[in-house]
């Protein structure tokens, strides 16, 4: 009998890919960094063949330290970074350009200009998106007003446009099969979350031609086989999802009002509306968390462009620490932030914000702030930005949020969760498995495939690490948030 699902989860900084058995445990795992390219100030890129290549090769690891062959392989999930987008050759699979990263702001004017004319309703309406430079399409659209001859490439049908699912997918099925599903889909502000397809109004806008776009296909359902070259024999490809719906479904928030918050290089916290496309009227986004046969949900997203990745800066930046490990023993050597307040707005804001110009500064620096000021200071800042996150969710959603589940490897840190648990005034659950992106690509692969019969035999999986609990005076609580807001403020419209 086979025995592993095998998720291949591929982040921003990082390709992993672990092998889950049947109990949800990890049998094998293993990660390999790649290069972060940095071409101007704002502006983020990866080498595409490098994704591919260390993905590849992290899986072959992972099934080779499990003494794991391709027939012990039931399936693989994928989970990727979702508006991160590529544009390759069709028929050489080579890239015209590199793959330009979520983080990436250099379409902000092309986002300005489809709000000068008015768009921005229209645009949300159909996708569910605010319109930032965040999303795929200005990315894509970006990419062929830019790269000499691909326009007239994309119309001659000679070009594919995909988010890094659909770049794996393509290179594991040895060229086969160009898709995506519908989580991704609903990331590039080109895909119509009501009706479940590419929308031709605004394909028009913003001059893509719809034949370079991938065909739709399930979150949870077997979509193609890896080849037999790469692994030995062909493999079942049948779960794929966006990091953060992923991580959603991982956590199993399958109920409506269910929350999860992802700690990894951004924060996003999700929750499931259900079946309802759920209108925010406070600037956050709704998508499509997953669709398994042929039954859409739908979640409220709002995503926190720097989290984790402060303590990276904190780290690689500032040289306050030689590992990430570190910044938790380093804050909690003072008794509080010292008056320092730290908004790590460097790449904007997003939601409920939306400030692609912000820019991150620090306030209430003294003689007597010291370097541990800094860390805690920067750990408090992924709980403030989670905190305002969380606030609009309650408010469109007029339900009071009482637990949060969170994975990520941030959430290791037991400062944060404690502080987060603080500042919510709400019960902070971690599980046992914080790899819940790979485990929800899995689940939706194992559930296509039939190594778990249902969502429902899944939640026995789940099980509780720790559970983290309020335990500062709501005095307290207002006083920081209102710093918090204070400091906010003032970093809105820097670049302006």
């Amino acid at each position: 009998m086979k025995k592993y699902i095998l998720a291949l989860d591929q982040g921003t900084t990082s390709s992993r890919a672990i092998l889950f058995d049947r109990g949800g445990n990890i049998v094998s795992s293993k990660s390999q960094e790649f290069t972060q390219i940095f071409p101007k100030p704002g502006l983020v890129e990866h080498n595409p063949n490098e994704i591919w290549l260390s993905q590849l090769s992290v899986a072959k690891l992972a099934m080779a330290t499990a003494s794991a062959t391709a027939k012990d392989i039931v399936a693989i999930g994928i989970t990727n970074q979702r508006e991160t987008t590529i544009v390759w050759d069709k028929q050489t699979g080579i890239p015209i350009y590199n793959a330009i990263v979520w983080q990436d702001r250099r379409t902000a004017d092309i986002v300005d200009d489809l709000k000068k004319r008015g768009l921005a309703d229209k645009f949300k309406h159909k996708t569910g998106l605010v319109l930032d430079a965040y999303f795929s399409g200005t990315k894509l659209k970006w990419i062929l007003d830019n790269v000499k001859g691909s326009r007239d490439l994309a119309r001659a049908n000679k070009l594919c446009f995909g988010t890094v699912d659909s770049w794996l997918i393509w290179n594991l099925t040895h060229q086969r099969d160009h898709v995506t599903d519908e989580s991704n889909a609903s990331r590039t502000l080109l895909f119509n979350i009501h009706t479940g397809m590419w929308d031709n109004e605004l394909l028009e806008i913003l001059d893509i031609p719809q034949q370079l776009l991938p065909k739709i296909v399930p979150s949870s359902g077997i979509i193609g086989e890896a080849s037999s070259g790469l692994f030995g024999s062909r493999i079942p490809i049948a779960g794929v999802a966006g990091d953060q719906q992923a991580a959603t479904f991982g956590n199993l928030c399958i109920k409506p009002g269910m929350v999860k918050n992802t700690y990894g290089t951004g924060c996003f916290l999700l929750m499931n509306t259900g079946n309802k496309a759920l209108v925010s009227n406070n600037n956050l986004l709704t998508t499509i968390g997953w669709s398994i046969n042929n039954t859409r949900e739908y979640c409220l997203e709002g995503s926190v462009f720097i989290g984790g990745a402060v303590t990276q800066w904190v780290r690689d930046g500032l040289k306050l620490i030689k590992d990430s490990n570190e910044i938790e023993t380093l804050a909690t050597s003072v008794a509080d932030n010292g008056g320092v307040c730290m908004v790590p707005a460097f790449a904007g804001l997003g939601a409920p914000h939306w400030d692609q110009y912000a820019r991150g500064a620090i306030f209430g620096i003294t003689r007597g702030t010291t370097n541990a000021h800094f860390a805690r200071a920067a750990l408090e800042s992924i709980a403030f930005q989670v905190a305002d996150l969380v606030h609009a969710m309650e408010s469109d959603s007029k339900q009071h949020l009482t637990t949060l589940r969170v994975d990520g490897g941030a959430c290791r840190n037991n400062f944060l969760m404690q502080f987060q648990a603080d500042i919510l005034n709400t019960v902070v659950e971690r599980p046992k498995c914080l790899e819940l992106t790979a485990l929800g690509a899995a689940y939706l692969a194992g559930i296509a495939v039939g190594f778990w019969s249902s969502v429902e035999e899944l939640e026995a999986v789940w099980q509780l690490e720790r559970q983290f609990e309020p335990a500062i005076s709501d005095n307290k609580r207002q006083e920081l948030l209102s710093i918090w807001h204070e400091a906010v403020g003032r970093t809105k419209g820097w670049l302006k």
